[in-house]
């Protein structure tokens, strides 16, 4: 549990430098690429941490997972990299929502 939460708070770190060179720093394209890969990544962050508290790992997994591919892939064509990365960045989201879906699973099942 304190891996998960060491990544979910490296997770936030990165997405709040992202988020800011994609504010202050980046322009056109690469700047929303950042702002959008920012945003998804620290509200991921903050939710697996929240779950973390609910004992829910494999969604808060999902979050930390799949906000890093989301972001990620996004930042990496911010920087330059091929657009052909872009290709990757939905399977992030479906790992996303996948961790969205089995939390609400989980809270179902109680």
């Amino acid at each position: 549990m304190n891996l998960i939460l060491l990544f979910a708070a490296l997770s936030g770190a990165l997405a709040v430098g992202a988020g800011a060179f994609g504010a202050h720093g980046a322009s056109g394209e690469a700047a929303e690429w950042l702002k959008t890969g920012g945003q998804y990544q620290l509200i991921h962050a903050v939710a697996a941490i929240a779950v973390l508290r609910l004992e829910a790992k494999g969604p808060a997994i999902l979050f930390l997972a799949g906000g890093m591919m989301f972001a990620g892939t996004l930042y990496l064509m911010a920087l330059g990299l091929p657009r052909w990365l872009g290709a990757i960045t939905p399977i992030g989201g479906i790992a996303l929502i996948i961790g969205w879906l089995w939390l609400g699973w989980s809270a179902l099942r109680g």
